[in-house]
């Protein structure tokens, strides 16, 4: 199910991603992969396979046309009115949290703490290693003050420093949290419980 969803996740994102590009005017399938990739800072590299095959389900649902070849052989295509209604809505409706792959990492954790011989800690402490290392390459590509980083890739960037530090922050919560739990002492079994005192009964002698 996590593997479908996160298909039809990625799918609908290269879909609407190669719309907008498309609505700057007609490409073909090699200056659409360059303008995505450098419109999200190369974050989310393509293959070619996936912007063909993408585009020839926009030309079944009516959302694109293919155009004469150039003399250069390749096929550029435009965007349809249909495909700009499509793209309007996109742009339109906000993302929910459900259309968006399910959290592996929390899932992983989830799965960590119950499978035997786990060290969670180490898990915790792995994590925490590479997103700090990730945060802290995000933060000098920010601060390198190259004027060649247009507003797009700044803000995607952004996007990337916030998910690591919100991560740090749900790590460093995760460990405190196993902390606590190791520290709670749990409550007695019923078998390990002491026996009810009975009180002394005594008889009067007629």
């Amino acid at each position: 199910m996590r593997h479908t969803e996160y298909a039809y996740s990625v799918a609908m994102s290269i879909r609407h991603g190669l719309l907008a590009l498309l609505e700057r005017g007609p490409m073909y399938g090699y200056q659409l992969r360059a303008a995505f990739e450098e419109s999200t800072g190369a974050t989310w590299p393509l293959n070619i396979g996936q912007v063909y095959t993408t585009l020839n389900r926009l030309e079944r649902d009516g959302l694109v046309r293919p155009l004469p070849e150039n003399d250069g052989g390749q096929r550029p295509y435009e965007i349809t009115e249909n495909g700009r209604a499509d793209l309007a809505v996109w742009f339109a409706t906000p993302i929910n949290r459900t259309d968006r792959p399910r959290d592996e990492l929390a899932i992983k954790l989830a799965l960590a703490i119950t499978t035997p011989g786990v060290d969670v800690k180490t898990v915790v402490q792995t994590q925490r290693t590479a997103t700090m290392r990730a945060l802290q390459e995000y933060t000098r590509l920010k601060t390198r003050g190259d004027d060649d980083l247009d507003l797009p890739w700044r803000l995607v960037l952004d996007a990337m420093i916030f998910q690591a530090e919100a991560e740090v922050r749900w790590l460093d919560h995760c460990e405190a949290s196993l902390v606590r739990h190791t520290r709670t002492p749990r409550p007695t079994s019923a078998t390990s419980r002491p026996a009810p005192e009975h009180s002394e009964v005594t008889y009067e002698r007629s």
